[in-house]
């Protein structure tokens, strides 16, 4: 059983910001194996279902980033699950170059504050993440503004392209495992 996890904020008004890629992907990912959203547990909307032959469950936190932690916790304890074993948090990352993804088995929780969240109410660092490049933003812009701003039309463009590339990677942890997915893409 997988349980991912998309980051973001809640709310129209954050629905299409660089901050809430982790939704998106997570929509593009339900989209692909015909899944809903809709389901409301542990802070989290859900849609539970089945790829590659694995139970998995889409998990997008309703508590807002810097709470994320709270909904992963909720989680693990409703699913029961061994966190290194069967999360993967995916999120954006402002020290990646917009659309270059990176995996890793584990790490620290850098300077995101959803993943601190996370890191912090779990008390591991021992869980995959995906991490989705949305570049730093120009030196005249505030970071948390950058974050919450639309993304430009060029990157908007690229936006379908990048999030097929995301689920597919998804899938191929789904399927084959991290590490596998990690010497595939990882590059």
């Amino acid at each position: 059983m997988w349980i991912i996890v998309g980051l973001g904020n809640p709310g129209a008004q954050y629905a299409r910001t660089r901050h809430n890629v982790g939704f998106m992907a997570l929509d593009r990912l339900a989209e692909r194996h015909g899944l809903r959203f809709g389901v409301r547990r542990a802070n989290a909307e859900l849609v539970e279902g089945h790829m590659r032959g694995q139970r998995v469950v889409l998990a997008k936190p309703q508590t807002f980033m810097n709470l994320s932690g709270r909904s992963v916790v909720a989680l693990k304890n409703w699913y029961k699950i061994d966190l290194a074993e069967s999360l993967l948090v995916v999120y954006d990352d402002l020290d990646l170059p917009f659309a270059r993804l990176r995996l890793r088995q584990r790490g620290s929780a850098g300077t995101h504050n959803g993943m601190r969240s996370i890191v912090n109410l779990t008390g591991t660092t021992e869980f995959a993440r995906l991490r989705i490049g949305i570049d730093k933003p120009p030196p005249q812009w505030d970071v948390a503004n950058y974050v919450l701003s639309r993304w430009s039309s060029a990157e908007e463009a690229e936006l379908p392209a990048l999030l097929d590339h995301t689920s597919e990677v998804i899938e191929t942890i789904i399927e084959h495992g991290v590490d596998a997915a990690m010497n595939q893409y990882n590059r």
